[in-house]
């Protein structure tokens, strides 16, 4: 299953990202493997960056997102796309992936 998970870096060391859709990087998972850093274009600016990123990751393939907090937009947004999402809280991208 591919994974896309909020975090702070660009590897499966970082932290998982408290800030969802404004995080600094999504990674994309699969079978515990990253397959994709992407710096988040949409970590910085105007509004609805819930629904932008629900949508790159859809674009990505990934049946989960996985962050520390997911805000009401986001959740909505993640919702309408059928991608499931799971909050992890103090943990890295790594450890989140294999706790699941």
């Amino acid at each position: 299953m591919k994974i896309a998970i909020a975090s702070t870096g660009k590897d499966l060391t970082s932290m998982v990202s408290d800030k969802a859709a404004r995080a600094p990087y999504i990674l994309i998972t699969e079978n515990g493997e990253l397959k994709e850093a992407i710096k988040n274009a949409f970590a910085v600016g105007g509004g609805g960056a819930g629904w932008s990123v629900a949508y790159m990751i859809k674009e990505k393939g990934a049946e989960m997102f996985i962050a520390e907090k997911v805000g009401e937009n986001m959740k909505e947004a993640l919702n309408d796309n059928n991608i499931k999402f799971i909050e992890k809280t103090g943990i890295t991208v790594e450890e989140a992936i294999k706790n699941l």
